[in-house]
């Protein structure tokens, strides 16, 4: 059968550091399977649409999935690869949702992710130097009518991104193009071992019926982690609140 993307070498193309491309793309994909973003038991995408998600080519795919059918962690059969992970109990989410002031069920939502240098403000209050490129992550929302229409911006530290697993996986997708929607950030972070502490501020913005609300979370060790601006429709008095969530477990 004819391919349709070259083929690479095995293992000397494709090479990261001292590991194939191939297996940084499994382990990728296992943290897909492992955080739901493809649920266990379900089909997974064929390998054009995991080469296009990940950005290789379908022979890198077929080696890492492989890697995956060796360790009995994904089977295939005529209809197609599925995952077989163990099955574990689900944790409870947290009551917070990412992005801070995220819509309600049944609205009309778009998020997306790049890699790129954070706004001035988040670079500061997360101690990234000056220019320094992170994760940005980039929420709409708004109601069925078209009501209540609101508009976040958020930045993860290199703490987040260094102790968050599911986050970091994202480095390697931030195209700004694919839907992102991360709201179990918050609960990832409890599992990475991590107290997050929130301080949001709520400020009228002049001139305007919306609000500005800026959260910005720290670990239990003060370490900044994340930050998001969100502007929304609403007309309040300004409000500063805290709060803290212990880590899971």
């Amino acid at each position: 059968m004819a391919r349709t993307t070259p083929q690479e070498p095995r293992p000397s193309a494709g090479v990261e550091g001292d590991h194939p491309l191939y297996r940084r793309i499994a382990s990728e994909l296992l943290g897909e399977l492992r955080d739901g973003t493809i649920p266990p038991g379900e089909r997974l995408p064929g390998e054009r649409q995991l080469a296009e998600h990940f950005g290789v080519s379908r022979e890198t795919v077929r080696q890492a999935l492989e890697v995956l059918r060796r360790d009995g962690l994904v089977s295939t059969d005529r209809r197609g690869s599925h995952a077989v992970l163990p099955v574990s109990p689900v944790e409870p989410p947290s009551a917070l949702a990412f992005p801070v002031g995220s819509g309600s069920p049944g609205d009309l939502d778009r998020a997306t992710i790049t890699w790129e240098t954070p706004p001035p403000g988040h670079a500061e209050a997360l101690g990234l130097a000056p220019r320094r490129p992170t994760l940005v992550h980039r929420y709409e929302s708004a109601a069925a009518d078209g009501n209540g229409r609101r508009t976040a911006v958020s930045s993860f530290s290199a703490v987040a991104l260094a102790e968050v697993e599911e986050l970091a996986r994202y480095r390697y997708r931030a195209d700004g193009t694919a839907s992102a929607q991360l709201r179990r950030a918050y609960d990832w972070m409890r599992q990475a071992g991590l107290t997050l502490h929130h301080r949001d501020s709520i400020t009228p913005l002049p001139d305007t019926p919306s609000v500005r609300v800026t959260r910005l979370v720290h670990d239990q060790y003060a370490r900044p982690l994340e930050i998001t601006d969100l502007v929304v429709d609403a007309r309040q008095d300004a409000l500063v609140y805290e709060f803290t969530v212990p880590a899971a477990g």
